[in-house]
């Protein structure tokens, strides 16, 4: 995790409440583990809920009073000394642990009122670009009437599309004239939520945009993939005007159909709730945002999560969401496996996305995303993250965008 150097008010007031409430939150599980343990072995049987008594619950009580009487101290502190401690500046560590934090707990902290939570919005340079003609003239030097819009995937921010000296919307831009702009957002939160707010983002962007615009593009990694197709979605339903200048959409290893380990994630869940005496612990699995559940199967919609339990085992519930009309796809895919069906890239595929979900193959046809293999590729021997810069995948996306594919 980046090292930060300084914070602004907000963001400290944001750590400070993390803090409390995870100080808070450890008592109780602990308090859970204690009572669980203190009513004796049963190994198949629910585990009750509920503080402890008597002495023991005293000490717990105790415990959780202070921590908060300490963390309202420490909110109205850093409140008045705000205007001494603000600082507008962003900066890469602040921006990698926001995007972080807000990737595993994006709707708590949305739903808490933490500092820490952010909006989406677009950028350049890691400055947030107002969406009105003049002042994208002001922030765009010498734009174009060709957009990239770049969506970067879980717990990341748009200044990590830089890799190993490497950026494929810069290098794009000089090799083929796009106009690069890099979405920031929370990405803890639900995908179909990041999806509207995408889609609402877009059409004012498309319609400030100070130049006539020819063509629309948009590169997207991993999670960024599925909110550009949930974008799309939300903009269709709306009618909005600016997928009519949608070309292409590339997606790079994109869990189009989930991703293993979140569902190895949820598995875990359902196991150490089985036994009281490690009830307590799937508590800490339960923790991790919204966003990050949405990948056990590639939710896009917010039918696939109203009304459910979200940490529960059941079956795929996604509706099948169709690609965009009249767009170009492309699913570029990594395995870490050197050659083509070795067991390594077949089990593992780069790490984090089988290559099946990632080129959108299915076992259902009814769920197979119609891309031609002619635009589908996969780099041998390289893992999730060297699709953000490894050569011959920057060659392949600036061949699919040139019309070479």
């Amino acid at each position: 995790m980046p090292r930060l150097t300084r914070l602004d008010a907000g963001d400290a007031r944001g750590f400070s409440r993390l803090a409390i409430d995870g100080v808070a939150g450890l008592t109780s599980l602990v308090e859970a583990v204690h009572r669980n343990i203190a009513l004796g072995p049963g190994i198949l049987v629910a585990p009750p809920d509920g503080p402890t008594t008597g002495a023991t619950g005293l000490v717990y009580r105790s415990i959780r009073g202070v921590t908060r009487v300490v963390g309202r101290g420490i909110d109205t502190l850093l409140a008045e000394l705000s205007p001494y401690l603000a600082d507008e500046d962003t900066g890469p560590g602040r921006d990698g642990v926001k995007a972080a934090l807000n990737g595993v707990l994006g709707d708590y902290l949305r739903v808490t009122g933490n500092p820490l939570a952010f909006s989406m919005v677009l950028r350049r340079e890691g400055k947030t670009l107002a969406l009105q003609k003049e002042t994208l003239e002001e922030a765009i030097p010498r734009p174009t009437g060709k957009l990239l819009v770049l969506v970067h995937g879980l717990c990341m921010n748009d200044l990590q599309w830089s890799r190993n000296g490497h950026d494929h919307g810069a290098a794009l831009a000089r090799d083929l004239g796009y106009t690069p702009v890099y979405l920031f957002y929370p990405s803890g939160l639900h995908v179909s939520i990041n999806g509207r707010a995408f889609a609402r983002l877009m059409e004012e962007l498309v319609s400030q945009w100070p130049v006539r615009l020819r063509e629309l593009s948009i590169v997207s990694h991993s999670m960024g993939g599925l909110v550009a197709r949930s974008a799309c979605h939300y903009a269709a339903e709306a009618g909005a005007r600016w997928t009519r200048k949608l070309r292409h959409l590339v997606f790079l290893g994109t869990p189009h159909h989930g991703a293993p380990l979140e569902r190895g994630g949820n598995w875990v869940n359902v196991a150490l709730g089985v036994t009281p005496y490690s009830a307590p612990f799937a508590r800490l699995g339960k923790i991790r945002g919204a966003g990050i559940t949405d990948l056990r199967h590639g939710s896009l919609l917010d039918e696939d999560w109203e009304g459910r339990d979200r940490f529960s085992h059941a079956p795929d519930p996604r509706r099948i969401v169709p690609l965009p009309e009249g767009v170009t796809c492309h699913a570029l895919a990594a395995t870490l496996g050197r050659e083509a069906g070795s067991l390594k890239g077949h089990l593992m595929g780069d790490g984090l996305v089988p290559v099946d979900s990632a080129l959108g193959r299915h076992r259902d046809p009814a769920r197979t995303l119609p891309i031609p293999e002619s635009r589908q590729w996969v780099g041998m021997g390289m893992g999730h993250m060297d699709l953000l810069s490894r050569p011959e995948v920057y060659a392949r996306i600036r061949e699919s965008l040139s019309g070479g594919k």
